[in-house]
């Protein structure tokens, strides 16, 4: 007669990274994904990049992210009222 047991977990490992689902904070978009948001080429987002204008992003490796966080901050310190005027956002004007 064979008795239901669980299956032996592995021990952790040192060095090994916990993988956790993504939070506001730490959720990343890729360049394909912030050029589709904004609705432009993904080659924008790269020449911005070259230029040092745009969002900041991370750099692993070949891939390119940009943290949701800074792509917001981003978008607050574009706003525009009207084509003359800047919105004022957060209290501080831009």
């Amino acid at each position: 007669m064979l008795l239901a047991t669980t299956a032996p977990t592995a021990p952790a490992r040192k060095g090994a990274y916990a993988v956790l689902p993504p939070t506001p904070e730490t959720f990343n978009l890729s360049e394909t994904d912030l050029a589709w948001r904004w609705g432009m080429n993904p080659k924008t987002l790269q020449r911005w990049r070259m230029e040092g204008r745009g969002p900041s992003y991370l750099k692993l490796g070949k891939r390119v992210n940009y943290p949701l966080n800074a792509v917001i901050a981003f978008e607050m310190c574009v706003q525009h009222v009207s084509t003359s005027q800047r919105a004022v956002t957060g209290g501080s004007g831009v």
